[in-house]
């Protein structure tokens, strides 16, 4: 009476890794489930200018749903953007709609031809943006996972809110990300303001039309940093605003003792300006010409001047232009300064009296290039008379 049972209990065992298995095959995504695949090139597609993303919904190789989003230039030749978006009509191989521009308002109609071969798509057809008409001829194409797409378009725009210290962005360097339809009042309260704007920022480019908002970099004074910081965190439509790489690298700046360089808790410009120059004469062997501030970024700017060799007897003058850029070490209060100093800017002039030789440096000259890392050890000699230390990419400590 007991080995029918028993015998049941045997079949339970011996079946529960199929069982097993099939749970785990029933977690798994259906085979025959929607899916959806990403072009994000159609060659050709406004000569070549035009950043495109067409989505795909799939049920097999059936195309279910389509959307096609079109970034390009809003005239031939012209950095500013438009873009539409338009949900396709799908009518076996066709795609077919039509939509409105985003800025300009254009009316837009699409109707494009689509054909798979193997792993490659052909797309064949029109688009049609005011009264310019496209034709679409674009083969060989590859499509991309939603995985693979979302990667590719990860983008990062540098931007620090609360960095340790300025060893990975540069004390000068803001960037503020604002949304568009903020992004022109913010920029016209900056008006006055003791600040540079970056004009490359000022560009709205495809990935800020998508993502609704765009980043502006400003220049200020280190000294000011902060401050500005401050206010424009609470500007209206800032969703970020933290400090950003910019000029100062590394392997050209030196730390040093804030206390020997300041008068209170101002920096002592002019004396550190006198300092910089007199070890730069000597390492370049040339005489200091001039130094002057910039008001709006903090940026030290030097001239200084020794005979050129080029052409003994014409009696020209070499000249070499340095930026330097002085700042405490990181954010807030700190006993210790940081000191960038550029590699110089090499031109040649005549500053003869009377009539003068008409100049133009031009970079194929290796002894007169424009831009000369050879600068006769001047970081080294900078960090000798200001007693300061080197940044150690390696082990990434002051020394």
């Amino acid at each position: 009476m007991r080995a029918l049972p028993l015998l049941l209990l045997g079949l339970a065992v011996a079946s529960a890794p199929a069982l097993a298995q099939m749970k785990l095959q029933s977690k798994a995504a259906p085979a025959n489930g929607p899916e959806t695949r990403y072009f994000t090139a159609i060659d050709g597609l406004m000569d070549g200018n035009a950043d495109v993303v067409l989505k795909e919904t799939r049920q097999g190789k059936t195309v279910t749903a389509a959307v096609l989003d079109v970034c390009y230039p809003a005239d031939k030749g012209s950095d500013r953007k438009d873009r539409f978006v338009a949900n396709l009509a799908v009518s076996g191989q066709t795609l077919s709609g039509t939509t409105q521009s985003v800025a300009d308002k254009q009316p837009v109609s699409i109707k494009l031809n689509r054909k798979q071969t193997g792993d490659s798509f052909e797309f064949r057809g029109q688009i049609t943006i005011g009264q310019t008409v496209t034709e679409v001829a674009s083969t060989d194409n590859s499509d991309l996972s939603e995985k693979e797409f979302q990667d590719n378009q990860a983008t990062e725009d540098g931007i620090t809110p609360q960095p340790k210290d300025f060893t990975d962005v540069s004390p000068e360097s803001i960037g503020v990300r604002v949304k568009l339809d903020a992004a022109a009042d913010f920029l016209k309260s900056l008006k006055g303001e003791a600040v540079e704007v970056g004009t490359s920022s000022l560009a709205v480019t495809c990935d800020a039309l998508r993502a609704g908002e765009q980043t502006i970099n400003l220049i200020v004074d280190p000294e000011h940093a902060s401050a500005l910081l401050a206010k424009v965190k609470s500007a209206p439509g800032v969703t970020a605003a933290g400090w950003t790489s910019g000029v100062v690298e590394m392997d050209r700046t030196i730390r040093i003792a804030a206390a020997d360089w300041r008068d209170g808790d101002k920096i002592n410009k002019d004396r550190l300006a006198t300092a910089i120059a007199g070890v730069l004469a000597k390492t370049l062997a040339a005489k200091p010409a001039s130094a002057t501030w910039n008001a709006n970024t903090g940026k030290l700017k030097l001239v200084l001047k020794r005979p050129s060799a080029i052409y003994p007897v014409l009696g020209l003058t070499q000249n070499y232009e340095i930026t330097a850029l002085v700042s405490p070490d990181k954010p807030g209060s700190s006993d210790k300064l940081m000191l960038w100093v550029s590699s110089p800017t090499v031109s040649t002039s005549d500053d003869s009296s009377g009539a003068k030789l008409n100049l133009s440096d031009d970079s194929s000259s290796d002894e007169e290039a424009s831009e000369t890392k050879d600068d006769n050890g001047a970081i080294d000699a900078l960090t000798k008379e200001f007693k300061g230390q080197r940044w150690d990419a390696d082990k990434s400590v002051w020394r």
